[in-house]
Protein backbone atom coordinates (compact mmCIF):
# COMPACT_ATOMS: atom_id res chain seq x y z
CA UNK A 1 0.00 0.00 0.00
CA UNK A 2 0.92 3.61 -0.38
CA UNK A 3 1.96 5.83 2.21
CA UNK A 4 -1.72 7.22 3.43
CA UNK A 5 -1.49 9.52 6.86
CA UNK A 6 -3.76 8.38 9.57
CA UNK A 7 -7.34 7.58 8.30
CA UNK A 8 -8.97 8.65 11.25
CA UNK A 9 -7.64 11.84 11.07
CA UNK A 10 -7.62 12.27 7.28
CA UNK A 11 -11.48 11.19 6.61
CA UNK A 12 -12.21 13.96 9.87
CA UNK A 13 -10.80 16.45 8.03
CA UNK A 14 -12.10 15.91 5.00
CA UNK A 15 -15.62 15.99 6.97
CA UNK A 16 -14.72 19.17 8.50
CA UNK A 17 -13.85 20.46 5.03
CA UNK A 18 -17.10 19.22 3.39
CA UNK A 19 -19.09 20.63 6.34
CA UNK A 20 -17.59 24.13 5.50
CA UNK A 21 -18.18 24.37 2.04
CA UNK A 22 -22.02 23.37 2.98
CA UNK A 23 -21.97 26.36 5.57
CA UNK A 24 -21.23 28.69 2.54
CA UNK A 25 -24.10 31.87 2.49
CA UNK A 26 -25.94 31.73 -0.68
CA UNK A 27 -25.15 35.46 -2.09
CA UNK A 28 -21.44 33.32 -2.55
CA UNK A 29 -22.76 31.00 -5.36
CA UNK A 30 -23.62 31.93 -9.13
CA UNK A 31 -25.81 29.70 -10.46
CA UNK A 32 -24.47 27.57 -13.65
CA UNK A 33 -27.24 25.77 -15.44
CA UNK A 34 -30.31 25.64 -13.83
CA UNK A 35 -32.90 22.90 -15.14
CA UNK A 36 -36.83 21.65 -14.13
CA UNK A 37 -35.29 19.93 -11.50
CA UNK A 38 -31.72 20.38 -10.30
CA UNK A 39 -29.46 23.51 -10.00
CA UNK A 40 -25.97 24.10 -10.42
CA UNK A 41 -23.75 27.19 -8.95
CA UNK A 42 -20.11 27.70 -8.93
CA UNK A 43 -17.74 29.92 -6.83
CA UNK A 44 -14.13 30.31 -7.30
CA UNK A 45 -12.14 27.56 -5.51
CA UNK A 46 -9.85 28.09 -2.97
CA UNK A 47 -7.87 24.74 -3.75
CA UNK A 48 -6.99 24.99 -7.25
CA UNK A 49 -7.58 27.61 -10.26
CA UNK A 50 -11.16 26.16 -11.29
CA UNK A 51 -14.18 26.21 -9.54
CA UNK A 52 -15.84 24.87 -6.71
CA UNK A 53 -19.84 23.71 -8.13
CA UNK A 54 -22.67 22.84 -6.03
CA UNK A 55 -25.45 21.18 -7.15
CA UNK A 56 -29.00 20.50 -5.52
CA UNK A 57 -31.81 18.81 -6.34
CA UNK A 58 -34.77 16.34 -4.99
CA UNK A 59 -34.62 12.72 -5.16
CA UNK A 60 -37.54 10.15 -5.18
CA UNK A 61 -36.02 7.83 -3.00
CA UNK A 62 -34.45 6.68 0.78
CA UNK A 63 -31.35 8.21 2.01
CA UNK A 64 -29.54 4.88 2.38
CA UNK A 65 -30.57 3.86 -1.01
CA UNK A 66 -29.64 7.04 -3.01
CA UNK A 67 -25.89 6.81 -0.94
CA UNK A 68 -25.17 3.08 -1.52
CA UNK A 69 -25.70 4.20 -5.58
CA UNK A 70 -23.45 7.18 -4.95
CA UNK A 71 -20.51 5.48 -2.74
CA UNK A 72 -18.32 3.29 -4.01
CA UNK A 73 -19.38 0.08 -4.67
CA UNK A 74 -20.96 -2.22 -7.46
CA UNK A 75 -24.10 -0.04 -7.66
CA UNK A 76 -21.77 2.78 -8.90
CA UNK A 77 -20.70 1.58 -11.64
CA UNK A 78 -24.05 0.21 -13.21
CA UNK A 79 -25.59 3.23 -13.63
CA UNK A 80 -22.71 6.06 -13.92
CA UNK A 81 -22.73 7.32 -17.74
CA UNK A 82 -19.21 8.56 -17.06
CA UNK A 83 -17.96 6.26 -14.95
CA UNK A 84 -15.90 3.60 -17.08
CA UNK A 85 -13.87 1.34 -14.28
CA UNK A 86 -14.06 1.20 -10.33
CA UNK A 87 -11.19 -0.70 -8.47
CA UNK A 88 -11.64 -0.99 -4.40
CA UNK A 89 -7.20 -0.62 -3.70
CA UNK A 90 -7.37 -0.96 -0.13
CA UNK A 91 -10.13 -1.52 2.47
CA UNK A 92 -9.88 0.32 5.97
CA UNK A 93 -13.56 -0.32 7.59
CA UNK A 94 -17.02 -0.07 5.91
CA UNK A 95 -17.32 3.12 5.41
CA UNK A 96 -14.22 3.71 4.06
CA UNK A 97 -11.63 2.83 1.78
CA UNK A 98 -9.24 3.73 -1.76
CA UNK A 99 -10.40 3.40 -4.78
CA UNK A 100 -9.50 4.24 -8.56
CA UNK A 101 -12.16 4.99 -11.08
CA UNK A 102 -11.49 5.65 -14.59
CA UNK A 103 -14.01 8.08 -17.12
CA UNK A 104 -14.78 8.23 -20.39
CA UNK A 105 -14.09 10.91 -22.84
CA UNK A 106 -16.12 14.11 -22.98
CA UNK A 107 -17.13 16.97 -25.15
CA UNK A 108 -16.02 15.01 -27.99
CA UNK A 109 -13.14 13.84 -26.29
CA UNK A 110 -11.84 17.22 -26.67
CA UNK A 111 -11.33 16.30 -22.83
CA UNK A 112 -10.08 12.78 -23.31
CA UNK A 113 -10.38 9.55 -20.70
CA UNK A 114 -9.21 10.22 -16.82
CA UNK A 115 -8.14 8.13 -14.13
CA UNK A 116 -8.79 9.21 -10.14
CA UNK A 117 -7.86 7.35 -7.00
CA UNK A 118 -9.51 8.62 -3.83
CA UNK A 119 -10.11 8.34 -0.49
CA UNK A 120 -13.61 8.11 0.28
CA UNK A 121 -15.64 8.27 3.29
CA UNK A 122 -19.16 7.84 4.11
CA UNK A 123 -20.15 9.07 7.47
CA UNK A 124 -24.00 10.31 9.13
CA UNK A 125 -24.68 14.06 8.79
CA UNK A 126 -27.71 15.47 10.54
CA UNK A 127 -30.70 13.47 9.50
CA UNK A 128 -29.15 11.90 6.92
CA UNK A 129 -25.28 11.14 5.21
CA UNK A 130 -22.36 12.64 3.64
CA UNK A 131 -20.20 10.45 1.27
CA UNK A 132 -17.16 12.20 0.69
CA UNK A 133 -13.90 11.99 -1.08
CA UNK A 134 -10.12 13.33 -1.86
CA UNK A 135 -7.66 12.44 -4.69
CA UNK A 136 -4.59 10.49 -3.10
CA UNK A 137 -1.06 10.01 -4.27
CA UNK A 138 -0.99 6.47 -6.00
CA UNK A 139 2.70 6.25 -7.92
CA UNK A 140 0.78 2.97 -10.17
CA UNK A 141 -0.56 4.93 -12.90
CA UNK A 142 -2.41 3.40 -16.26
CA UNK A 143 -0.75 4.88 -19.19
CA UNK A 144 -3.27 4.87 -21.37
CA UNK A 145 -5.30 7.30 -19.10
CA UNK A 146 -4.49 11.59 -17.74
CA UNK A 147 -4.47 11.29 -14.13
CA UNK A 148 -6.72 14.07 -12.83
CA UNK A 149 -6.81 15.02 -8.89
CA UNK A 150 -10.54 15.85 -7.40
CA UNK A 151 -10.12 18.44 -4.26
CA UNK A 152 -12.03 17.90 -1.06
CA UNK A 153 -15.48 16.50 -2.73
CA UNK A 154 -18.68 14.97 -1.59
CA UNK A 155 -22.59 14.38 -1.35
CA UNK A 156 -24.83 15.76 1.60
CA UNK A 157 -28.30 13.79 1.59
CA UNK A 158 -31.02 14.16 3.84
CA UNK A 159 -34.46 13.33 3.67
CA UNK A 160 -37.42 16.31 2.95
CA UNK A 161 -38.67 17.50 6.02
CA UNK A 162 -42.16 17.59 4.58
CA UNK A 163 -41.62 14.70 2.81
CA UNK A 164 -39.72 11.17 4.33
CA UNK A 165 -39.79 9.33 1.12
CA UNK A 166 -37.93 11.91 -0.84
CA UNK A 167 -34.33 12.81 -0.39
CA UNK A 168 -32.68 16.53 -1.10
CA UNK A 169 -29.04 15.58 -2.50
CA UNK A 170 -26.46 18.43 -2.38
CA UNK A 171 -23.09 17.77 -4.12
CA UNK A 172 -19.56 19.70 -3.92
CA UNK A 173 -17.22 19.26 -6.58
CA UNK A 174 -13.93 20.44 -7.72
CA UNK A 175 -12.10 18.53 -10.11
CA UNK A 176 -8.75 19.29 -11.93
CA UNK A 177 -8.61 17.47 -14.69
CA UNK A 178 -5.26 18.37 -15.52
CA UNK A 179 -3.40 18.04 -19.03
CA UNK A 180 -3.84 20.55 -21.91
CA UNK A 181 -7.14 21.67 -21.82
CA UNK A 182 -9.16 25.29 -21.47
CA UNK A 183 -10.69 26.01 -18.32
CA UNK A 184 -14.03 26.98 -19.85
CA UNK A 185 -14.73 23.65 -21.31
CA UNK A 186 -13.98 22.37 -18.23
CA UNK A 187 -16.37 24.35 -17.20
CA UNK A 188 -18.82 23.57 -19.44
CA UNK A 189 -18.55 20.23 -18.88
CA UNK A 190 -18.75 20.15 -15.51
CA UNK A 191 -22.21 21.77 -15.21
CA UNK A 192 -23.55 19.40 -17.80
CA UNK A 193 -22.13 16.26 -16.28
CA UNK A 194 -23.26 17.36 -12.86
CA UNK A 195 -26.98 17.59 -14.45
CA UNK A 196 -26.42 14.05 -16.36
CA UNK A 197 -25.26 12.88 -12.97
CA UNK A 198 -29.01 13.35 -11.41
CA UNK A 199 -30.49 12.42 -14.45
CA UNK A 200 -28.65 8.98 -14.60
CA UNK A 201 -29.01 8.61 -10.69
CA UNK A 202 -32.90 8.69 -10.87
CA UNK A 203 -33.22 6.43 -13.48
CA UNK A 204 -31.24 4.20 -11.75
CA UNK A 205 -33.37 4.23 -8.59
CA UNK A 206 -36.45 4.27 -10.58
CA UNK A 207 -35.06 0.99 -11.94
CA UNK A 208 -34.15 -0.33 -8.05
Amino acid sequence: MEVLPDTTVFATKLQNTLIQYHSIEDDKWRVAKKMKDVTIWRKPSEEFNGYLFKAQGVINDLVNAVIDHIRPGPCRLNWDSLMTSMDILEHFEENCCVMRYTTAGQLWNIISPREFVDFSYTVGHEEGLLSCGVSVDWSEKKPEFVRGYNHPCGWFCVPLKDSANQSLLTGYIQTDLRGMIPQSAVDTAMASTLINFYGDLRKALQKA
